[in-house]
């Protein structure tokens, strides 16, 4: 069983775009791809909304999702997105 979770992330002035690229170039996006049970985390830019980065993150398991959520590199992420002021809306798929 697979875990998807879409998450958008939603700013102003560009934001949301700043935030997406300092995860790449600051490392963060790749250390989250060699996680253990990483599928896939992949950002997207809307066309019809310059204001929102969609995030597409995929897991092998639950399990997977909390030890990221429990890493260190979640406090980080979490002060990047305080940074940049996004509000999140998240979906979550599961693969049955």
């Amino acid at each position: 069983m697979s875990i998807t979770v879409n998450i958008r992330y939603t700013g102003r002035n560009g934001s949301a775009r700043k935030f997406a690229e300092e995860m790449t170039a600051s490392g963060l996006v790749e250390a989250v791809r060699a996680e253990a049970g990483n599928e896939g985390y992949e950002y997207f830019f809307p066309m019809e909304d310059a204001e929102t980065v969609l995030l597409i993150d995929r897991w092998t398991s639950q399990e997977a999702i909390d030890l990221h959520h429990k890493s260190e590199m979640m406090k980080q992420i979490a002060a990047l997105r305080e940074k940049y002021g996004l509000r999140m809306k998240v979906e979550r798929f599961t693969d049955l």
